[in-house]
């Protein structure tokens, strides 16, 4: 899951986590302007494949970090394809694909509490406008661990339905997912209050 950091010592790994958002804001950026024929999506991908590679990730977790795209990058192939064609539809999805793994790379190879640092440090010159920083940190570092909480609700619920015989259905799924998820951002919104995290 996203933010699960895996320690290492490869070059990945010891580059600034600073460093690596600002890497994966640039290839986002290229990759959305100059990426536009299967071919340049391939060699692409071999890059983002390579610096897996150097980092020492196993396939297995890649395949980890990428499997629950897999509808998602269905539904958008299909319209993609319908409106446009089969090489625009390849392109679009594989750009997608890339990009969540890149992110997946960054938050396996650097520590939660490294990227908010350097989000903060980068912020900091706000404060003068009014920017809390240390509120924006928080907020990423909230929104990092509520992935997978999210996908582990997702997942209970979609266990329950099929052991109830509902699993075509997607009211079972979807009811009980945004029931359990507002409970717990409630709870989550509870225990930040406890602590004076609103307090102005």
């Amino acid at each position: 899951m996203i933010g699960l950091y895996r320690p290492g010592n490869s070059p990945v790994h010891r580059t600034p986590a600073g460093m690596k958002l600002l890497l994966l804001l640039v290839f986002i950026t290229a990759a959305a302007v100059f990426v536009r024929t299967p071919v340049q999506l391939g060699a692409a991908a071999l890059a983002a494949a390579g610096l897996f590679a150097l980092a020492r990730i196993p396939w297995r977790v890649v395949l980890e970090q990428l499997r629950p795209m897999v509808w998602m990058l269905a539904i958008i192939a299909v319209f993609q394809v319908l409106t446009t064609s089969p090489a625009r539809a390849l392109v679009v999805c594989g750009l997608l694909l890339l990009s969540v793994a890149l992110a997946a790379l960054v938050t396996l190879t650097a520590r939660v509490t490294d990227m908010l640092d350097a989000v903060t440090r980068v912020l900091g010159p706000l404060r003068r406008f009014g920017v809390d920083p240390d509120r924006i940190g928080l907020l990423l570092a909230l929104a990092i661990r509520c992935v997978p909480l999210l996908a582990t609700i997702v997942r209970e619920v979609a266990e329950a339905r099929r052991a109830r015989g509902l699993q075509w259905s997607m009211t079972a799924l979807v009811t009980p997912v945004l029931v359990r998820s507002l409970r717990t951002a409630d709870a989550m919104g509870d225990a930040l209050a406890a602590r004076g995290v609103d307090d102005d």
